[in-house]
């Protein structure tokens, strides 16, 4: 990865060199404003046939049933029929990787604006599975960490020291949630009722005991952030740690759920999709302009309108041509637009 990056920052300097540093910033901050909104998950490779294809391959409806046949319709407008008619949206499916997307269907890029979309794209894939353990990550360095300290004889200014600094990084928040402390409670759980089950729990699991270090190796081979905390923050490390649901009500911050469930299922929400919004290509040639029309698939959380509104120009200069997302405020279906020179939100 050092060796790449380092190649695509030489590329880049040319690209300054060539065509202005002030125009190939510009473009990286267009290309950056989008950058989480790739699939890490779509394996690229040449498609074999869809079944459209293959109908319209099979399909012999203007084939002459003789080598004469032609001649009875020379006069006549060839029409196609409903096989071989081309698909009629474009993208024929949703599409979530808006990066990819762009970097192969816009007409606006040059060959280097599509190199420097697909550098940013290559790194975003590089560190997403990183973003999707990060409180597994840093609970799990905070766990090793701890004990490895434990282990060392130290002197009591080193301990104090330690002391400082360990207490720092678990520091929680009224306001928002440490990765670090989170991670490390719930792996000193999970070895603790691995090691150590309850009579409870060795009758309903079959918890034989003494399997704690092998429990959370096993977690960290096998789980991600969503799974971690979903099928690991239980009900006492809720009210340990005093986790609440919170949002804005009028000009105050105010509890909305401490019911540990909610709670938990709203940690997994806000991580789903690394926590930014999910949003798909619904139609690459909307308005049989070449407009771009994207759809958020709302879940309960709304978008932030002012960075939303904000990021269409960029998507604009991406695309080259009008941009619409289509997404839910208030409960409401709301489009917002941008056609080059101003935004438009109108309800649907």
């Amino acid at each position: 990865m050092l060796e790449s990056m380092a190649a695509a920052a030489e590329r880049i300097r040319g690209f300054e060199f060539t065509y202005g540093r002030d125009k190939v910033e510009a473009f990286i901050d267009a290309a950056l404003a989008i950058q989480e909104q790739i699939e890490p998950r779509l394996l690229i490779k040449e498609r074999l046939p869809g079944k459209d294809q293959k109908i319209k391959q099979d399909c012999r409806c203007n084939l002459p049933e003789t080598p004469y046949d032609d001649l009875w319709s020379l006069d006549e407008v060839k029409r196609e029929c409903k096989n071989c008619a081309p698909a009629k949206k474009f993208p024929s499916s949703p599409e979530k990787d808006l990066m990819l997307f762009i970097l192969q269907h816009s007409r606006e890029l040059e060959d280097w604006q599509r190199d420097i979309m697909s550098v940013i794209r290559q790194e975003m894939l590089y560190f997403w599975p990183q973003m999707e353990t990060k409180v597994m990550n840093e609970g799990w360095a905070t766990y090793w960490h701890l004990r490895i300290i434990r282990e060392i004889d130290l002197d009591e200014a080193e301990a104090v020291e330690f002391a400082k600094m360990h207490s720092g990084i678990i520091q929680t928040s009224r306001f928002r949630l440490n990765p670090y402390t989170l991670g490390l409670k719930i792996f000193e759980d999970i070895e603790k009722r691995w090691e150590h089950p309850a009579l409870e729990e060795k009758e309903k699991y079959g918890r034989p005991g003494g399997e704690g270090k092998q429990k959370i190796f096993e977690v960290r081979a096998t789980e991600n952030d969503i799974s971690f905390l979903r099928n690991y923050l239980t009900r006492e490390l809720i009210d340990e740690m005093d986790l609440y649901l919170y949002k804005k009500i009028g000009y105050d911050w105010k509890i909305t759920d401490k019911e540990w469930e909610k709670v938990r299922d709203g940690l997994v929400g806000s991580l789903t999709n690394c926590g930014y919004p999910h949003i798909e290509v619904q139609d690459g040639d909307y308005n049989r302009r070449g407009e771009l029309y994207l759809k958020h698939c709302y879940e309960g959380k709304e978008m932030d309108t002012f960075y939303l509104e904000k990021t269409l120009p960029h998507v604009y200069t991406l695309w080259g041509n009008p941009v619409y997302l289509e997404t839910v405020l208030d409960n409401k279906k709301v489009l917002f637009s941008y056609n080059g020179e101003k935004s438009n939100k109108k309800f649907l």
